[in-house]
């Protein structure tokens, strides 16, 4: 990258990026670190001798500034024209090592600039290093010759290789980053995740019914990122399995043992003709959006009569029962306030059944035929006008328009195409791993887990939760040359919530069968219970943010299977 970001009071300090994990530039003050902890970077080097002109902070007062706003600190004081080779070493081994993204500064940013370029000499092509340097603003042809003789050395730096690389840092990386950790701390890591905001997406339904506000659900990616772990913010565009490596968005390389790929599952908006122009607007919504979750709960409120559309595309869907929830939650709180009977609701399913394990229709369709609402299977969106106020679906007879006060969508969903077009990928699109141990069925050190891997179980966070032990204790296994032994039995959870304060726990794996995680005089999970709401609405968000990414794995042992 070679953006420049302002920050600081006055909008006067440039911060180049370097890297997607290093950035640089001028002299700090007090004011900016407190900036650059509120825009994510998790280490600060100085660059400089203390006393180089009047009022610079020092080393030592920099180090309790970054101290206090949350971040490490690193000193490597070099002058100007005399950087040594003990520097360039120095500077190499923190940049390969603390958590990034890295700021570091000089009295310019030159310094820092040719730290990093002498530290990749012989990893990188002496022309990118000075082009990258150049994109940056920093002229460092007089640095040529000097980086063509530390080329020459190839042992002079290793390139970048971690232990393990994590690529996304979603509920499924960073719960694996944390399960790896808590069993060796340490163990080299790197999670790759472009986001600066992690979302607890569980959380969503309960926005769009007015439970939950927006901001609840959405902390810092800094904050949920595993302590010991190396953050680098960027996006993968391709892996090379032959060659342990991936490749990001600016070129670089990262080099890895094993890999774990959890990039999750690409909200496809656009497949839906006219969706993205009217999405948030035009009585159009969706739970499955940060941005739009809030509108939901405001169509929700201000409908009194006409049509509210519902839709489920085809599988395979992040948490498949949340197009229902978002349909039972607002029918609810149109029969507690006497206009249900004006609202006519449809739930438009691509596919043929309510919900795939048969044991939870029963209970399912009470609440159908309690909210009155009107089942349309095989009924697949393809387009939406939202001035028009009408949407268009396909069915078996052809297509149909239907018009609508209020359309809650449900957008199609498919594997990342960095993922798709990949070595990695299955002929869906989705990281090829074995649907017991979650190991590539091709790669050894490779493993997925989370809404982006192959495995025939829904799509859900809880299913993640017991996914990233299996995770980490299989892949130890293999570093130690062993075979791996932890199993996963599909587990799923969908709380599914069929009114304000009662919720349908359903818990199954694969092929549809029942594991229950608690005994049915506690829970029984075809029932709606306000014991199940309650573990949705004041529970699991707790366990997520302080147990699931802290590496707790309450519940969650992995079984295992005697080595062969």
């Amino acid at each position: 990258m070679s953006d420049t970001v302002a920050i600081g009071p006055s909008d006067l300090l440039a911060v180049r990026a370097l890297t997607a994990s290093l950035w640089v530039s001028p002299q700090l003050t007090e004011a900016d670190m407190a900036d650059a902890a509120r825009a994510g970077f998790r280490t600060i080097i100085d660059n400089r001798p203390d006393g180089e002109e009047p009022g610079q902070l020092s080393a030592a007062e920099m180090e309790r500034l970054a101290a206090r706003h949350g971040m490490a600190f690193a000193h490597v004081p070099v002058v100007p024209g005399k950087i040594g080779d003990a520097d360039v070493a120095r500077m190499a081994d923190l940049l390969s090592r603390l958590n990034a993204p890295i700021l570091a500064y000089c009295r310019t940013g030159a310094r820092s600039t040719s730290l990093w370029a002498l530290a990749q000499a012989g990893s990188m092509p002496v022309e990118t290093i000075l082009k990258t340097a150049a994109n940056a603003g920093y002229d460092l042809a007089a640095l040529r010759p000097r980086l063509e003789l530390a080329a020459a050395i190839p042992e002079h730096v290793p390139p970048a290789r971690a232990a393990i690389v994590i690529v996304g840092g979603g509920s499924a990386g960073l719960a694996t980053a944390a399960s790896l950790l808590k069993r060796d701390r340490t163990l080299d890591v790197i999670v790759i995740e472009p986001r600066t905001e992690h979302d607890y997406q569980p959380g969503w339904t309960m926005v769009g019914a007015g439970v939950f506000d927006a901001k609840e659900t959405r902390r810092p990616e800094a904050s949920a990122m595993p302590a010991g772990v190396r953050w680098i913010k960027s996006t993968v565009a391709s892996f090379a399995p032959h060659d342990n490596a991936v490749t990001l968005e600016d070129g670089s390389t990262v080099g890895y043992r094993a890999l774990v790929v959890a990039p999750g599952i690409a909200l496809d908006w656009a497949a839906i003709d006219g969706l993205t122009d009217t999405l948030g607007r035009n009585g159009v919504t969706s739970n499955y959006s940060y941005a739009t979750a809030p509108y939901t709960w405001e169509l929700v409120q201000a409908l009194k009569g006409g049509t509210a559309l519902f839709t489920q595309p085809p599988m395979p869907i992040k948490c498949a029962g949340a197009p229902q929830k978002a349909m039972y939650l607002s029918c609810d709180h149109w029969r507690r306030h006497d206009v249900l009977n004006d609202i006519a609701v449809q739930f438009h399913n691509a596919g043929a059944v309510l919900f795939g394990v048969k044991e939870f229709v029963p209970p399912l369709m009470k609440y159908v035929d309690r909210y009155g609402i009107d089942l349309r299977f095989d009924s697949t969106l393809v387009a939406v006008d939202g001035p028009n106020r009408t949407a268009t679906f396909r069915e078996k007879n052809g297509e149909v328009t239907t018009s609508f006060d209020m359309f809650h969508v449900t957008p199609p969903q498919k594997a990342p195409t960095f993922v798709a077009q990949s070595p990695l990928a299955n002929e869906a699109g989705y990281v090829d791993v074995d649907q017991a141990t979650l190991q590539h069925v091709r790669y050894a050190n490779v493993f997925g887990l989370g809404d982006g891997g192959s495995t025939p179980n829904a799509k859900t966070m809880a299913a993640a939760r017991k996914q990233a032990p299996i995770v980490a204790e299989n892949l130890l296994a293999v570093l130690a040359g062993k075979t791996p032994t932890a199993l996963y039995d599909g587990y799923g959870s969908c709380p599914l919530t069929v009114e304000r304060g009662k919720i349908l726990l359903a818990e199954f794996g694969y092929g549809g069968k029942l594991l229950p995680s608690f005994p049915s005089w506690i829970i029984e999970g075809t029932k709606p219970q306000r014991l199940s709401w309650l573990l949705k609405a004041e529970a699991l968000p707790w366990l997520y943010w302080n147990g699931m990414l802290k590496g707790r794995e309450w519940m969650a042992r992995p079984a295992h299977r005697e080595p062969a």
